[in-house]
């Protein structure tokens, strides 16, 4: 299977002493997740940004669905990629439809309106994601999860092989994030391919096909979350010690599930009995 994401040897830096990337590779094939985690800094949004042609590498290639995006015109690339930010907000009173016609601009003429057929599709992208409601809502008033499933039927609109997801649980509620994560696999098995960045490594562990460690502007490691996202890798990652734990939900070996966490010594623990501290 031919990847549809190919980073070869990409260096970029913002001067002689700002190096931000180092001759960073990995493939991510069609119907892939693959999470990107590292610490600040580590170059997770500048490679996303090089990606979305937005900088221009100093040396290397990046080519999605076998074009090389240095050779793409924005109108080009914004077919073959779709990108959804940690945060979106707009001082204008779009609604949610209006948004997810957005998505629908590379498609469209540059002087033309969405047709009808654009504004069925926009609802009926909506309506997939279980927020079909909220059509003709200001995109303002809806909460953290509702505009990251808005603006997740943007990128789906846009028809995209691509899509790319900037920490797309932060500041999330746990419910809203698992919904989100669940439609993002139930995305990727219709087809795309996804490249998201996390600062949970549980994530990766539980939702993606591939992981990829990066560091001071480098891939450290990659390959299948199972090898990649261990208590040792990680622990070196962090600079702080972890543990990753096998539970099982069932008797059958698809029911063991890895999960991570921090080793902390902390009073409520040592208390033993699982209750927080009570103020006084």
């Amino acid at each position: 299977m031919a990847p549809n994401i190919e980073i070869s040897e990409l260096s970029f830096s913002f001067g002689p002493r700002a190096r931000c990337l180092s001759d960073v590779s990995l493939s991510v094939n069609e119907s892939e997740l693959c999470c990107l985690l590292g610490p600040n800094g580590a170059g997770k949004t500048t490679l996303i940004r090089c990606l979305l042609g937005l900088l221009e590498p100093e040396t290397g290639s990046i080519r999605v669905a076998g074009q090389d995006v240095a050779d793409l015109s924005a109108r080009q690339l914004a077919r073959l990629v779709a990108y959804v930010p940690q945060f979106t907000s707009t001082v204008f009173p779009f609604t949610a439809l209006e948004m997810v016609l957005m998505g629908r601009t590379p498609h469209v003429g540059m002087v033309s309106a969405p047709s009808r057929t654009d504004r069925a599709m926009a609802r009926a992208t909506l309506e997939r994601l279980g927020v079909g409601h909220l059509a003709t809502r200001p995109f303002s008033q809806l909460s953290g999860g509702e505009r990251q499933l808005v603006m997740l039927g943007r990128s789906l609109a846009q028809e995209a092989q691509v899509l790319v997801l900037d920490e797309p649980t932060a500041a999330l509620d746990f419910g809203n994030e698992v919904r989100i994560l669940q439609v993002v696999t139930d995305l990727v098995a219709a087809g795309p391919t996804v490249l998201m960045t996390t600062h949970q490594p549980n994530h990766a562990l539980t939702w993606a096909d591939q992981a990829v460690l990066m560091r001071d502007g480098s891939v450290v490691l990659s390959g299948p979350p199972g090898d990649v996202v261990t208590a040792e890798h990680l622990s070196n990652l962090y600079d702080i010690p972890v543990r990753v734990s096998r539970s099982r939900s069932g008797a059958a070996d698809e029911d063991e599930q890895l999960f991570c966490f921090p080793e902390v010594h902390s009073p409520r623990r040592r208390r033993g009995d699982g209750r927080l501290p009570v103020a006084q």
